[in-house]
């Protein structure tokens, strides 16, 4: 099977201030392959990122996480490449596009950060985080900076409030005391900003309007948050593996 890496060209990449352009990957149908049992045509294709203007400040760093997405392309495609013949049917999506979308909700809010720091930080990166096979998926159009302001009749009906794990974290060095501490604090105020949509939504969307609209996209900025505080442990000591497991959650 010949490899086909659907990844962009740094080279090329132009970030333009105010102005991105959207550019959809996609990847040249490779030789049929079987992984778990099924049949795999092509190779991974993700959805190039759409960042606003970046500060002289962040440009490094923007740079530096955005050539970390294409080497999470590669491996992943490297992956596919390998496991011919293992795991279930469905193990493509378990095994690959599923850590991988992880991994890229990790460098977009990386991203996000970044300009934060420097600059009105963009939201909603996330959405370019979820890949395909052969061909990118559709990306949603970006977050409304408006707020709804008078709940509709029939949506979903969302009892109680959103409820998350909350995360394990041992034997913290107290070089990075303080800034696991700051993400803490930030899973906080993420459980806090979904309580609030989900109580300003009332009446919003379809029957997985909070699934899909709230505890959705408050898993992926939890997966972020939990992947930072591995990082800041990891600078001074070793690193912990696994917080994203307490990233889901729950409604009541």
């Amino acid at each position: 099977m010949s490899r086909a890496h659907a990844r962009p060209q740094r080279g090329k990449r132009v970030l333009l201030a105010g102005v991105a352009v959207a550019a959809t990957l996609t990847a040249v149908t490779a030789a049929v392959a079987f992984a778990g049992g099924e049949e795999v045509t092509g190779s991974i294709a993700c959805p190039q990122p759409v960042v606003p203007a970046v500060p002289a400040a962040a440009q490094a760093e923007v740079q530096r996480e955005l050539a970390n997405l294409d080497k999470q392309i590669a491996e992943a495609n490297n992956r596919l490449r390998t496991s011919a013949g293992e795991g279930g049917p469905n193990f493509v999506q378990n095994a690959i596009l599923g850590p991988l979308a992880s991994k890229r909700v990790a460098a977009l809010n990386r991203i996000e950060t970044a300009i934060g720091r420097v600059a009105e930080k963009p939201e909603g990166l996330e959405r370019f985080a979820t890949c395909g096979l052969g061909e990118a998926p559709a990306v949603s159009a970006p977050p409304s900076t408006s707020s709804p302001s008078t709940p509709a009749t029939g949506g979903s009906a969302a009892g109680g409030a959103i409820a998350c794990p909350a995360p394990v974290v041992q034997n913290v060095p107290a070089a990075a005391r303080a800034e696991v501490d700051r993400e803490l604090a930030n899973l906080d105020k993420q459980i806090a900003e979904a309580n609030e949509r989900l109580r300003t939504s009332a009446g919003q969307g379809g029957p997985n309007f909070v699934q899909n609209a709230i505890l959705g996209p408050l898993a992926s900025k939890r997966g972020a948050a939990l992947d930072r505080i591995e990082i800041a442990v990891g600078r001074v000591s070793a690193r912990p593996e696994g917080l994203e497991r307490f990233a889901t959650c729950s409604l009541g």
